[in-house]
């Protein structure tokens, strides 16, 4: 079953923080869609406004152009709601080698600030973006919560910090915290601008510029690439999960592996382009193989993919092609 079928309270009103990014907005349309109340928060400092100006004449939509990392701002957006989507983050490995202190005020402290206003405002659930980046070095495959080994970046050592916090919260103050650890997701939406982009969108973009993409490495690395609509249903799962999942860390992905030059190969032959790739230097702090062990997910969350890589990547393409690229 996907997310479609849940049922909330009537009324019920959801905060996305992080709300006009990729994941966020998605977040967003989905939970409209579905009947019920959003709010975004968003300082659109990586959020674009043109990922919500479909929906920001909806009548259960609202916009509150804020920061996390302000707390009255974080304790105003919570006041009245009923479940919390924190997607508010910069993400990117090498971009957060770059700016640490960056990444501590934001992905840290900002979800600090939000876990205290949800707590404040006695907020039935409070679901966080982490990462598969938490797993560091731990080369056993596929990555299993609670088998962590040395993290590599500062981006993952945020998202660990959040895992502990979120653990606390729910230990020290009821407060039920679930930590989504999302592996490589890709869909509508997905930025494939800028030095940080991520790798799906940026080769789409790039090939269907006739450019030579550049992949970083020899192209053998492999990823759980997780289709944006298995990211939906987790979050939603999550929010009607049983208090005794609360505090705990869940891998969402979809559980496939897939190799870099495969996928690099496969896009190309979608867009009938025949183009040699630029092989670079290999990325400072990146994982070589990445595969999730979801069971926790299923077992807990009642958490079942249905988007395959194959699928999803499908539906990804055509979006490209008809919103953004031609």
């Amino acid at each position: 079953m996907g997310y479609e079928t849940l049922q909330f309270d009537k009324g019920s009103v959801f905060l996305v923080t992080g709300g006009a990014g990729f994941i966020g907005s998605n977040l967003c349309e989905a939970i409209l869609r579905m009947g019920y109340k959003v709010r975004c928060l968003d300082d659109l400092s990586t959020g674009k406004q043109e990922n919500i100006d479909l929906f920001i004449n909806h009548s259960g939509y609202t916009f509150i152009r804020g920061d996390i990392r302000d707390p009255d701002t974080c304790m105003n957006a919570c006041k009245g709601v009923d479940y919390v989507l924190n997607e508010a983050a910069w993400g990117s490995v090498p971009r957060s080698i770059e700016m640490p202190l960056l990444y501590e005020e934001i992905n840290i402290r900002g979800t600090l600030n939000m876990m205290e206003a949800a707590r404040q405002n006695h907020v039935k659930k409070f679901v966080y973006a982490s990462s598969s980046s938490v797993y560091g070095d731990e080369p056993n495959l596929p990555k299993q919560e609670g088998r962590e080994g040395n993290l590599l970046s500062p981006y993952a050592l945020t998202k660990r910090v959040d895992e502990e916090y979120g653990k606390l919260y729910t230990k020290l103050y009821g407060l039920d915290t679930f930590g989504l650890r999302y592996f490589n997701v890709f869909g509508k939406r997905q930025d494939p601008n800028g030095a940080y982009a991520a790798v799906i969108p940026k080769f789409l973009k790039q090939l269907m510029h006739e450019e030579r993409p550049t992949i970083h490495g020899d192209g053998k690395q492999s990823r759980d690439f997780t289709y944006i609509e298995n990211v939906i249903e987790a979050n939603l799962k999550a929010c009607m999960a049983d208090h005794e999942a609360a505090g705990q860390v869940f891998n969402i992905a979809y559980g496939g592996r897939e190799y870099l030059i495969d996928i690099y190969f496969g896009l190309c032959k979608a867009l009938g382009k025949d183009i040699e790739p630029i092989f670079g230097a290999d990325r400072e702090g990146d994982i070589k193989h990445s595969n999730a062990d979801i069971c926790k997910a299923k077992a807990m969350l009642g958490y079942d993919p249905t988007w395959s890589f194959e699928k999803g990547i499908m539906f990804a393409i055509e979006w490209y092609k008809e919103n953004l690229l031609l």
